[in-house]
C-alpha cells in the first residue's frame, strides 16, 4: 500500500469517525472501500459511455461484408 494524506471537513472526518467506531473498522479502511466504489461506478460509467459514443459506428458504410453472410458462415463452421 502507499500511504497517502488527504483533507477532510471537519464534518466529513467526524462522520468517519462515527461510522468506524460503530463498524468497529478502521477509518482508512472505510476511505479505501469509498474509493474503490468510485472507481468501479466513474469505470463502469467510462465504458458505458465509450459503447454508447460507438454505437452504429459502422452503420450506413457499404464497403464492409453483409452481416447475415458472415453469420451463416460461422454457423457452417
Amino acid at each position: 500500500m502507499v500511504r497517502t494524506q488527504i483533507y477532510l471537513t471537519e464534518r466529513q472526518r467526524a462522520e468517519l469517525a462515527t461510522i468506524a467506531r460503530n463498524g468497529g473498522r478502521r477509518q482508512s479502511e472505510l476511505i479505501r472501500e469509498a474509493i474503490d466504489r468510485f472507481i468501479e461506478v466513474t469505470g463502469h460509467y467510462r465504458r458505458k459511455e465509450i459503447l454508447r459514443k460507438t454505437a452504429g459506428l459502422w452503420r450506413n458504410r457499404s464497403d464492409l461484408p453483409d452481416f447475415e453472410v458472415v453469420r451463416a458462415d460461422w454457423d457452417r463452421a
